[in-house]
């Protein structure tokens, strides 16, 4: 069966949310912003996509306001006056190339380390203590910590709001800091924060309520999550549907409008007895919209193909509202006008990715 393209490139509107199509820019940290302020590169950068025909831009990770947040060089802040000058030029050029944009919000927690910027002189912080040889690596959160963090999550969206964005994404994946409260592997605490689901789950659901409350109503709020872990592919938060469910639906209560649902490969299942990926099933069990994403484009059989990396299945489920946005990652990194040219029928024409566009900033 030959599927129509255009599913892609439908408008959509999801709450107060207008898109012009279903491709969104999946968040890739770049490391191209020295002291944390945006550059006129980083404007270009996102304004090349939106003007190729991307609906959705979701920035790479912003870091919030506190000293232990980042772990890589480089990375992007949202607070502080000349990044938010920065952030308010970036939203500009997008807007005038007719996309929209949310930055994700993000703390790396336990990835943190000694010597890491922009605070090389603060120990990484997590829900746990990690120590390696005598050495203090993380510092347990206490419920000061704990308290500061939630607060600088708000404090983040609301810049976002006053910058002009077209709503936030928290990062609550990949083995970051709201994932580490999740995960019992990472979560030894005995506390409020820790033991059973629900008390790992509090975290999360009481950074997605400030920033509901700082925000208003109105204002897009996605969430992003995973199972896998970028240390063990194969974990698991949530090992069936009911477990699935008792995640998710706190979140919602909360104040989430849309997920952001992170898996490796969109086309495979994620639980037994069902095709549904991880995406469809959180569309399933919340009611809420929701964002596909996991090597969308990398196949070079990109329309017709039996490979189940190509495009035809993604249609397939987009076709049958398993969810309802594709986030694309690395092709859309290779390749700015990846979505004009898919739309256009011009995939002879597309740049591949390889680990060299890992370097650049097209």
């Amino acid at each position: 069966m030959t599927l129509d393209r255009d599913l892609l490139f439908q408008p959509v509107r999801l709450g107060s949310l207008e898109l012009a199509n279903r491709i969104v820019m999946a968040p890739m940290t770049r490391s191209h912003c020295p002291d944390g302020i945006p550059t006129d590169q980083i404007a270009a950068y996102y304004g090349r996509r939106a003007a190729h025909g991307v609906g959705l831009i979701i920035t790479e990770g912003v870091l919030i306001n506190d000293p232990a947040a980042g772990g890589y060089p480089n990375c992007p802040f949202l607070y502080g006056a000349s990044a938010l000058r920065g952030w308010r030029q970036v939203v500009d050029v997008v807007h005038a190339a007719g996309g929209k944009i949310v930055p994700q919000i993000w703390h790396v927690g336990e990835v943190h380390r000694l010597g890491d910027e922009p605070h090389p002189e603060r120990p990484g912080i997590g829900p746990s203590e990690v120590r390696l040889e005598g050495k203090l690596l993380v510092h347990a959160m206490t419920m000061a910590d704990i308290s500061r963090v939630i607060a600088a999550y708000a404090e983040a969206a609301r810049n976002a709001k006053e910058s002009g964005f077209d709503g936030v994404e928290i990062h609550g994946a990949h083995g970051y800091l709201i994932d580490q409260f999740l995960w019992q592997v990472t979560n030894h605490r005995h506390d409020a924060y820790g033991g059973n689901f629900t008390n790992r789950l509090r975290f999360a659901v009481e950074v997605v309520a400030a920033v509901r409350e700082e925000v208003g109503r109105d204002f897009p709020l996605i969430f992003r999550f995973s199972q896998w872990k970028p240390q063990d592919y194969t974990a698991r938060l949530a090992a069936n549907p009911a477990e699935l469910a008792q995640l998710l639906l706190p979140l919602k209560e909360a104040g989430v409008d849309i997920f952001h649902a992170s898996s490796r490969r969109y086309w495979e299942a994620e639980f037994t007895d069902s095709d549904l990926n991880i995406a469809g099933w959180t569309k399933q069990i919340t009611g809420c919209p929701t964002i596909t994403v996991g090597s969308v484009g990398l196949d070079s059989v990109s329309w017709g193909g039996a490979n189940a990396t190509g495009i035809e299945p993604l249609l397939q489920r987009l076709g049958r509202h398993e969810f309802d946005l594709v986030a694309v990652g690395r092709a859309l990194l290779a390749d700015y006008a990846w979505a004009n040219k898919i739309r256009e029928g011009r995939t002879t024409e597309m740049i591949p990715y390889t680990k060299a566009s890992l370097s650049r900033l097209d």
